[in-house]
């Protein structure tokens, strides 16, 4: 499945680097994740849920806070109100170059920061939440034995996970402001809870107190023997696998373009390597999101189609819509047409109605059949149709390729 790496500006005009999971057809929806305390986009959780949310065909924006990863800024500097911000901007971002996130994902105290953003992004129709806390304060208890040291020099030095954070006093007045109580009583969004009876970092009663505090339509869900961060597979795949399963009823899937959605001229077509495998490469094509690669006997992955796979598809796919729009402009009763293709290598001395007679030659096999109550002088002009398709006359006459280096 492709992703992308990018950038977006976040609270206090930072570049906040990202990462957007796609599915490898059109996504069914968006949705945005929130990452633990000091973790990172990139933890295995993240990761881990991002890449079987695609799979289940829902892209997953993820990225870090600021200060944190490869994103700029200062932690030090960093609230838990400037996290919700920068969760709002990555909203923002995805709204005006895809779509808004419908599904919102939070890990831990990112859980938290989902619940207090979920507001402020109005196209979010499901919201869940994974080992968060109650409190958004809950998170000091990491550092409880310097809290004062903090609070009198203003800024300390913490250990986290075996890493050094700069924390100041600005973090803990900021954080006891919140009453995320009042952000899950007013939510009026779909809510699913999800922790682990046994996580010794946030005890469940957290997820009690948000579950209770919640309207309808509201769901918990166990995670059973998981710990804190889900950092067996089973754990996140398994979230993963519910999250979308949920989602899916308050989710609408994808809305197909309208023929008067689609611009007049055609759209560019961009191909990048992905460099998951030898062959494999992302194609973009507007909104749409494709995959090529080659077969296994000619050294790829057989990931996507290969290209002339892509080349046979776009004759075949015109053939029909040529067909079609002769036939209802016609009012002809065609049912239904199916247009089989294959491309082969054949000896130029084979062909008597070619002008080329030495070497070789590419052959397009075109089977077409057509289903419904067709006489025979209809059946004929629609076969005639078939050859005025405007991609059959692109490769049929003489094309010119201009080719630059960017």
């Amino acid at each position: 499945m492709p992703m992308e790496r990018f950038q977006f500006t976040g609270q206090g005009g930072h570049l906040l680097a990202a990462a957007l999971e796609l599915p490898d057809g059109e996504p069914a929806a968006y949705a945005l994740f929130a990452h633990c305390f000091t973790c990172g986009k990139d933890v295995l959780a993240a990761r881990r849920i991002a890449v079987a949310l695609a799979a289940k065909g829902i892209a997953v924006l993820r990225f870090d806070f600021t200060g944190l990863g490869s994103s700029e800024g200062d932690f030090a500097n960093s609230t838990f109100s400037s996290n919700v911000a920068d969760l709002v901007h990555a909203a923002d971002h995805l709204r005006a170059t895809r779509n808004a996130p419908a599904i919102l994902v939070g890990h831990s105290l990112g859980g938290a920061a989902i619940l207090a953003a979920a507001g402020k992004i109005p196209e979010a129709k499901a919201v869940v939440t994974i080992a968060a806390p109650s409190d958004p304060a809950h998170v000091t208890g990491l550092f409880r034995e310097q809290l004062d040291d903090i609070r009198t020099q203003g800024e300390v030095e913490v250990s986290l996970a075996g890493r050094p954070f700069r924390i100041r006093r600005e973090f803990l007045d900021d954080i006891i402001e919140h009453e995320l109580m009042k952000d899950v009583t007013g939510l009026h969004k779909a809510l699913l809870v999800m922790h682990s009876p046994v996580d010794d970092t946030v005890s469940i009663d957290n997820a009690t107190k948000i579950f209770v505090a919640a309207k309808h339509p509201k769901s918990f869900v166990s995670l059973d023997h998981a710990d804190h961060l889900l950092s067996k597979a089973s754990d996140a795949v398994y979230a993963a696998d519910v999250i979308a399963a949920w989602a899916s009823r308050y989710v609408e899937a994808a809305r197909p373009a309208k023929v008067a959605d689609l611009p007049e001229a055609p759209r560019q077509v961009v191909v990048q390597e992905t460099r998951k495998s030898k062959f494999n490469q992302m194609i973009s094509v507007g909104p749409h999101r494709l995959v090529a690669d080659e077969p296994v006997a000619a050294g790829g992955e057989d990931a996507g189609p290969g290209p002339y796979d892509f080349l046979l598809t776009a004759l075949g796919a015109c053939t029909s819509m040529t067909m079609r729009l002769y036939a209802d402009r016609k009012s002809l009763p065609l049912d239904r047409v199916t247009v089989t293709l294959k491309h082969s290598k054949i000896y130029a001395k084979d062909c008597e109605e070619c002008e080329t007679r030495n070497g070789m030659l590419d052959q397009i096999d075109r089977a077409i059949a057509m289903d419904g109550a067709l006489d025979a002088e209809q059946r004929k002009k629609l076969m005639e149709i078939a050859d005025k398709c405007p991609v059959h006359r692109t490769l049929t006459s003489e094309i010119r390729i201009v080719t630059i280096a960017e």
